[in-house]
């Protein structure tokens, strides 16, 4: 009768408890050894024998394909997580189409993941099982204000590992992307964005004018906010504009890459009108402000003319609190989407064959462009918003005489705030 095979698990005094290990040396040959049997998502050894089986089972399975690798195809292809993250950084950045701020937010969430699996955990040994248990750490994890993440912000991390799993496979370092076999995956509610309807928008930019600013905010605070409402960009397209991007003879705001920053997209980098009310507002502060050609329209005044500014936050909500509104409600997104809902409003004009002009509403493909996007298909998805009050004119603008009877009330809250 054959002699029964000693157990690969040992127990040391760890920590006030006994803790599993495991001796690995008869697969030196391919990085086994004397190792602790620590459970995804822990700092240490295990305690629970249970737990430590299926660790050491699931340890020899990628020992054994390891060596099977290094039999069959005479090497072996390997890498840790942390390498292969930082190394698959290095490599978005050098195609030169993702932002700095895309790739500090992956990076940050690229670390999440290598805390949880492991720095050195072979890219190769995480499965399916292993990201579903990442995605149960990441639920009963809580973010900045101390709350549990959101299923969409979840989402978020698992985009950035799968497609760290993309060029995982595209180097033929594993065949099968272990976050794109998840049968199911975390999803966000859908809900509408936060916008303003023309009036409120109107309302809003009339309190930034009349908002005076606590120190180290931008002087130009109605400028940035009412060149927002009235391009639709980003807030790192607009805060990253040039004073060579907007032409008062040609009358076009132009987003295009610069030494500042880069654009999302392809399709981002696009040309707007420039409204008469902007070109009106623009104009004395370009030229009164003696801005170079390449210098940056929107400066932080931390570092003048050579530095983009931060977040603006502080600002806004003290704006909003002269418009009547809550903290945090007013950010520089809705104002993209307070731009969409006021252009798709809009009328061009059409020339007939019979050589009469027709006003017809505005294409949702056009206003797709105007924004950055290959199409009108997000324009009707989720951008195209419509408010109480249907207003049709062949300019996209937020005045405040065509509102004031309207705003009667609130203006006068403002006033006397100011």
């Amino acid at each position: 009768m054959p002699a029964r095979r000693r157990s690969r698990i040992y127990w040391r005094n760890r920590g006030g408890g006994r803790r599993a290990y495991a001796d690995f040396r008869d697969f030196a040959d391919v990085g086994g050894g004397r190792e602790a049997l620590i459970a995804p998502g822990e700092s240490s050894a295990t305690t629970d024998p249970d737990i430590a089986e299926r660790i050491l089972a699931d340890r020899v399975s990628e020992l054994e394909r390891r060596r099977r690798n290094r039999a069959l195809l005479g090497i072996e292809r390997q890498a840790s997580l942390q390498d292969f993250a930082s190394y698959h950084l290095v490599e978005k950045a050098k195609t030169g189409r993702v932002t700095a701020a895309w790739l500090e937010q992956t990076e940050h969430q690229l670390r999440v993941a290598v805390a949880f699996f492991g720095a050195e955990r072979d890219v190769a040994s995480i499965s399916a099982q292993d990201v579903q248990q990442y995605v149960g750490h990441l639920r009963a994890s809580k973010g900045r204000h101390g709350r549990p993440l959101l299923d969409s912000t979840v989402r978020h991390y698992l985009n950035s590992l799968s497609n760290l799993y993309r060029r995982a496979v595209q180097d033929g370092l594993i065949t099968v992307n272990p976050v794109s076999a998840l049968m199911e995956k975390p999803a966000g509610k859908p809900r509408e964005a936060r916008w303003l309807d023309v009036p409120t928008c109107t309302l809003v930019l009339e309190a930034a004018r009349r908002y005076r600013p606590q120190a180290n905010a931008p002087l130009f605070l109605h400028e940035l906010l009412t060149t927002l409402a009235l391009t639709g960009g980003r807030w790192s397209e607009v805060k990253g504009l040039t004073r060579q991007d907007v032409s008062f003879r040609r009358e076009l705001v132009t987003f295009r890459p610069n030494r500042w920053r880069g654009l999302k997209t392809e399709s981002s980098h696009r040309s707007v009108p420039l409204w008469p009310q902007l070109a009106s507002i623009l104009r004395p502060y370009v030229l009164g402000s003696g801005l170079a050609q390449d210098s940056l329209l929107f400066p932080s005044n931390r570092g003048p003319g050579t530095r983009m500014l931060d977040k603006i936050n502080k600002s806004l909500d003290g704006v909003g609190k002269l418009a009547d509104m809550a903290p945090g409600e007013l950010r520089t997104r809705i104002f993209r989407h307070t731009y969409c809902a006021a252009r798709l409003q809009t009328v061009e004009r059409v020339q007939l064959q019979d050589g009469s002009v027709e006003l017809v509403p505005m294409d949702p493909f056009a206003v797709g462009r105007e924004l950055g996007h290959g199409g009108g298909a997000l324009v009707n998805r989720i951008y195209g918003h419509t408010g109480r009050a249907r207003h049709r004119s062949l300019v996209v603008e937020y005045r405040l005489e065509q509102h004031r009877e309207e705003l009667a009330g609130r203006l006068a809250a403002i006033e006397g705030a100011a």
